[in-house]
Order: structure tokens, then C-alpha cells, then sequence
């Protein structure tokens, strides 16, 4: 099994600057990049003047953390592709894949909140889900056909690649018959410079909740990552994933392309994760369910019970059984095995720094799990495969790609 670690960074109550929330995610990552871990990701909010969620940009915050580590493949959950134009994404993202030595893990979204999605580009409002999902499609096609072609073009509802008529007479590029018309001197087609380390391209993930989103990201290939669900709940949307990847023509065992996050806190008691982490995760949970609401929690076939506003059941003790992975290393192996078991997990991402938490506790949750738990489940050859040699960043690039930061 692979595990990563979730870089949701905050700053709720604890008046930190923002420089010191940037460490503290360096010293996260460092750790990780020296205790076996297989990834890291960042997350991408906007507006955030809460201190929920302050990571604006997640390529620029990967880069920053590839300038730390040497061998932790460095992810974003997610880079919102409906925001920017597809071509800037592409050529952000593969500049990262040649700045870390090929360690990108490229995670896309949609957007969340309309606060977000409608002053970052108003066609991507999450309240109209048919156009953002349109336009979503689109910009990852533009992306792959840049990341994979050496001259392309895309022509669809929401972007159309190379404008068209426009034309580049100049001495020092010739016309070639790949990117140019030879009767009216128009650009037909464009190379994106770079085009990214890994070949084809990095492993391209979605996060995914809904029926349509999973189905959507199997269709297209991509791999998936879920957060809130119960394990039992978790079951019918992997089974829904691989079957559509095997009717898309890629066969697939249950568990592969698949990623889960779970939010942990290790400590020697239950209690004390509890009392140190509990009411810190919750508030975090307030937050997203504002708008999501609890269905989400369910187990399968469970009706909730009707109430006055839609989070009066979520407390403590009825979140605690459905998806924390909170308590004694032996509580937490217990669960991470129950989800190995019923859903052949593979790639298990977990999050613990939550709001308002101190970065001490934080640390030392994180140093717990790596010592008493990771080695339950990571085999001697579990790491081999990440893409990334040993060996791919001397010496003397670490101390290049140090003057990233």
C-alpha cells in the first residue's frame, strides 16, 4: 500500500503568517520525503480570509516542496483546471514535472464554492454543473492533446486552439506542414514547450463524490480519489469505477487507479484524539458540509433521521465510526486494514493538520502513524513503483532546485 499525505494548509485562530504556514507544510513534506511516504498533495481555495483553506495556487506550492524533497512524488488535490486556461495549466504543470525530476501527480476539480468558481471565471459557476462539467471536459482534453502531441490543435464549445487566423511571418520560424496552412499562412497548430518529464504525461487524478463524476473520470481514463464515504459505502463506487473503466476497454482489478483520504490523528489513547483533534476536525466538517450536508456519511442503505437544519447529527461520536481514522495505532491498523480488505485498497491519503490544531500536534500524530502503523501495510518492494529513481536528483540538482523556494 501507498500512502500520502493530504497538505490542506489553514491558519483558523492561530494568527500564523503566512510564512510560517508555508513552513510548517515544508517540515510536513520533509518528513514524509525521509520516512518512506510515497506522495504529498496541496489543495487550491480561494478568498479564504476564514484561515480554512489558504493554498491559492497548488502548482507553485508543489514546487516549493519538490525544492525540499528528493523523493516524494508531489501532487495536487486538486488543481481547479475550470479557473484558468487549459494551456497555462499544461504548460504550469509541466514545467513542475521537469523542476522535481518527474515526481508530478496531476489531480484536477471542478470548484466547490460559487464564491470561488464565479469570481475565478463565472462560465465555471458550480450552480450551473452541465456548463462547469462541459468545460471541464474540455480544458483536460486541450491539456492532453498539449502534453502529448507535438503539434495540436482543439476546436470545441468553450476553447478553440490555435486562435484562428492568425498568422507568424517571421525569418527565424519557418512554416511547417504540421502547424501551418500552406495557402494562407495561418496557424493550424501549436507545440507546448515544454511538454512534461514523464512520459506520456503525469498519472492525471479527479476528486470524486457523484454517480456522473465517477463514471465520467473512468470513461476518460482517469484515476479517482474520494474522501467522505464510509467503507461500506465506498464498495458499490469502486465496483461502479472498475466496471466502467472494463466497458471503457481498460481492465482494471477493484482498488487499482483508486485513492482515499482520510483524516487521522494517532495518539496513545482514543480519548486523547478525541480531546486533542476531535472538535478541530469538526470544524473543518462544518465548513464543507455547509453545502454538501451529511448524505455523504451514510452507510449503505441508511435513511438519516429528519432535523431542523441539516448538520444537527454530525458530533464526535457519530463521525467517528464512519471515517476517522482517529485514535491508538491499533484502532487506526484495524480500520486501514478493514478498507484493504473490502476494497483492495491501494493508495491511502491522510490529512491531519487540522484547524486551529498546533503544527506540534500535528507532527507528532504523523510521527506516530509512520512508526506504528505504515509498517503494517508497506512491503519491502511497495515504493518501487513511483516513477522516480533513486538516484534522479544528485546532489547537485537538490541544491539547484532549492533556489526554487
Amino acid at each position: 500500500m501507498r500512502f500520502g499525505y493530504f497538505l490542506n494548509s489553514n491558519n483558523l485562530g492561530l494568527h500564523k503568517t503566512f510564512t510560517e504556514v508555508l513552513n510548517e507544510g515544508r517540515e510536513i513534506a520533509k518528513f514524509c520525503d525521509q520516512h518512506g511516504w510515497h506522495s504529498i498533495w496541496t489543495t487550491e481555495h480561494h478568498f479564504g480570509h476564514e484561515g480554512l483553506e489558504v493554498c491559492p495556487n497548488p502548482v507553485l506550492m508543489c514546487a516549493d516542496l519538490a525544492a525540499h524533497t528528493r523523493k516524494l512524488r508531489i501532487g495536487q488535490a486538486a488543481s481547479i483546471i475550470t479557473f484558468r486556461n487549459p494551456l497555462q495549466v499544461a504548460e504550469d504543470v509541466a514545467m513542475l514535472d521537469h523542476m522535481s525530476g518527474g515526481r508530478v501527480e496531476f489531480g484536477v476539480g471542478r470548484g466547490i464554492y460559487p464564491r470561488e468558481t464565479l469570481n475565478m471565471n463565472p462560465i465555471a459557476d458550480v450552480r450551473n454543473p452541465a456548463v462547469n462539467r462541459e468545460l471541464f471536459a474540455e480544458g483536460l482534453e486541450v491539456i492532453r492533446r498539449a502534453w502529448t502531441e507535438e503539434f495540436f490543435s482543439y476546436s470545441g464549445k468553450h476553447f478553440e486552439y490555435p486562435y484562428p487566423g492568425v498568422s507568424f511571418p517571421h525569418p527565424m520560424s519557418a512554416p511547417l506542414p504540421d502547424n501551418t496552412d500552406p495557402d494562407t499562412g495561418d496557424i493550424t497548430a501549436l507545440a507546448l514547450v515544454p511538454r512534461p518529464l514523464q512520459d506520456p504525461h503525469p498519472p492525471i487524478w479527479q476528486v470524486v463524490d457523484t454517480e456522473p463524476s465517477i463514471i465520467s473520470a473512468a470513461q476518460m481514463g482517469l484515476n479517482v480519489m474520494f474522501w467522505i464515504p464510509p467503507t461500506d459505502a465506498l464498495v458499490p463506487r469502486f465496483e461502479l469505477y472498475r466496471d466502467t473503466a472494463s466497458e471503457a476497454g481498460k481492465e482494471i482489478p477493484l482498488g487499482s487507479g483508486v485513492a482515499v483520504l482520510r483524516d487521522m490523528c494517532v495518539t496513545e489513547t482514543m480519548k486523547e484524539a478525541e480531546e486533542l483533534a476531535g472538535e478541530a476536525l469538526l470544524r473543518y466538517v462544518r465548513w464543507v458540509c455547509h453545502y454538501r450536508g451529511l448524505e455523504n456519511h451514510r452507510y449503505p442503505g441508511e435513511e438519516l433521521p429528519e432535523t431542523d437544519n441539516k448538520l444537527d447529527l454530525l458530533s464526535y461520536d457519530w463521525v467517528h465510526p464512519r471515517n476517522l481514522l482517529f485514535g491508538t495505532p491499533e484502532y487506526v491498523t484495524e480500520k486501514i486494514q478493514e478498507m484493504k480488505d473490502k476494497l483492495n485498497l491501494q493508495d491511502l491519503l491522510v490529512w491531519s493538520s487540522f484547524p486551529g490544531m498546533q503544527h506540534e500536534a500535528t507532527m507528532a500524530s504523523i510521527e506516530l502513524f509512520t512508526e506504528q502503523v505504515m509498517p503494517q501495510f508497506i512491503e519491502d518492494d511497495s515504493v518501487e513503483d513511483d516513477g522516480v529513481d533513486d538516484d534522479s536528483v544528485d546532489d547537485e540538482q537538490a541544491d539547484d532546485l532549492k533556489g526554487v523556494a
